[in-house]
């Protein structure tokens, strides 16, 4: 499979590692209130079919019926402390405790009907026969909280096209958690969604940056299309995009978090609106798009890289470029701002015979003027930059199958006692990122899997067989603690707690 990041000297190969789903697919169980009570018609209706669960102390599967359940609450009753399986975990929780919204199953099997599936996600019984009832405003309509997840996806919708609106709604989920102080980042180990509707390699994934709105993910793909999703509450697809004729390279979500802006090896630009898919802004690039960033002080101004020496800055109001970056190069692999954006540094394919001189460039972002251009001089590329959300510093995805860690101010010097080493690159462009909290350091690998480090120890704390083929794409959810989204070559993107 070739790869996005193309240099001379590489010669090695792509190797594949198994997936490893820890939780099976299609778990159904009712409501937590109904099973505590351990009666009732609902209950008996609920349960007509058998539940598979996934035991985590032995890694076995087994069928778990409603009286097998019956027999764990009062079994859970006489011995609190002792351990079940996942389903029966669930089954057995206090009326009056929440279930965790990753904890719940993720739909009801087909032949129940629709008030059962409301009963289920509300936490209320609702009885047989009973239509819920739906606001005049939305009657002529079609209810996207009424929507199954399956039928999102049927109907896919195209950039510019009127009429097929996405609603924006807030997670009930997200909430609580909205304005709060972010909680320590534990590492993620259950698989909670699995979605595969892309039909070719996923290049990158992310979260959307306004917290109300953050239980959205975005998806790039060599399949043409950027999807938009819903990765929280229901782990379906929302709204497909598909103007690029081309491969999607990159995606950015706009800081409003209302605008998606994408760029691809069609060299075309465009800012969409995603409830309403119409073009915002349309531009044509002089070359293969492979990077964008929103200036951190103006959202009304990015950067492009690619196939090219030149790396622009363009202007969604004027709709035409403001500024132009000219280097000796051929590629530019990423683009990183540091604090208030007055300076930002591109990683770029240029490696000479002794020391990668243009590897890592520091840009004055006003006058066009190079910083610095002799900051990294290992023979590698670098395919990703990323800085840490609370230190004066940053780290590179190298080639040479480790992290090398930089300061953020000049003259940018190498941290030449911390390596973070273990995964495999091998040609990829695999990215990194850090969560949160600044503590932990995960990336992806060409193996397919993901890697977690300790920042301040660069000790490898983790691994994570997440996909079937390379892993280019991990990202810490920025308001959920621990909850991380992957996307592979696999043509799959994963959410794991």
């Amino acid at each position: 499979m070739n790869s996005l990041v193309a240099y001379d000297d590489s010669d090695s190969e792509t190797d594949t590692g198994k997936s490893e789903d820890t939780l099976s697919r299609g778990v159904n169980l009712a409501n937590p209130a109904v099973t505590a009570a351990g009666s009732g018609g609902e209950f008996d209706a609920v349960y007509e079919s058998k539940i598979q669960s996934v035991d985590y102390r032995a890694g076995s599967k087994r069928n778990i019926t409603h009286k097998d359940l019956s027999l764990y609450h009062a079994n859970a009753t006489a011995h609190p402390k002792r351990d079940y399986p996942a389903a029966a975990q669930m089954a057995i929780w206090s009326p009056k405790q929440s279930l965790s919204p990753l904890q719940k199953p993720q739909l009801l099997s087909e032949n129940e009907d629709y008030s059962l599936k409301r009963a289920h996600e509300d936490g209320g019984v609702t009885l047989r026969g009973l239509s819920p009832y739906i606001p005049k405003r939305l009657r002529k309509g079609k209810n996207p909280e009424t929507e199954d997840c399956g039928e999102s996806t049927n109907s896919l919708a195209k950039f510019g096209v009127a009429g097929d609106r996405m609603s924006i709604n807030i997670s009930k989920y997200i909430m609580p958690y909205i304005g709060s102080k972010y909680g320590v980042t534990a590492i993620p180990t259950t698989l909670v969604f699995h979605m595969s509707e892309h039909s070719g390699a996923v290049n990158i994934v992310r979260w959307c940056p306004v917290q109300k709105w953050s239980h959205m993910l975005l998806s790039a793909s060599m399949d043409k299309t950027v999807k938009v999703w819903d990765a929280v509450d229901r782990g379906c697809c929302l709204k497909t995009y598909s103007c690029h004729t081309c491969a999607v390279r990159d995606a950015q979500w706009a800081p409003c978090g209302s605008s998606i802006l994408s760029g691809g090896f069609d060299s075309m630009l465009y800012l969409t609106d995603i409830e309403s898919g119409a073009q915002v802004f349309t531009a044509r690039s002089e070359f293969r798009i492979g990077t964008l960033k929103f200036h951190p002080a103006d959202p009304n101004v990015f950067i492009c890289g690619g196939f090219s020496p030149e790396v622009k800055a363009w202007d969604i109001r004027m709709c035409k470029a403001i500024k132009v970056y000219k280097a000796a190069i051929q590629q530019t692999l990423d683009i990183m701002f540091l604090p208030e954006g007055k300076e930002f540094l591109t990683s770029t394919d240029a490696v000479s015979q002794d020391s990668a001189d243009r590897t890592i460039i520091s840009w004055d972002f006003q006058t066009g003027a190079k910083i610095s251009n002799q900051i990294f001089h290992e023979r590698y590329t670098c395919p990703c930059l990323t800085p840490h959300p609370k230190e004066s510093v940053f780290v590179a995805q190298t080639n040479g199958n480790y992290m090398a860690l930089f300061s953020s101010l000049r003259p940018y010097r190498i941290n030449k006692k911390k390596r973070y080493e273990g995964h495999k690159v091998e040609g990829f462009a695999v990215g990194c990122e850090f969560s949160p909290d600044g503590t932990l350091l995960v990336t992806g690998s060409s193996e397919g899997k993901v890697f977690f480090y300790n920042y301040h120890t660069a000790r490898i704390m983790r691994m994570l067989s997440a996909h079937r083929a390379a892993c280019v794409s991990a990202t810490f959810h920025p308001v959920l603690p621990s909850l991380l989204a992957t996307c592979g070559w696999d043509e799959e993107i994963k959410i794991w707690q």
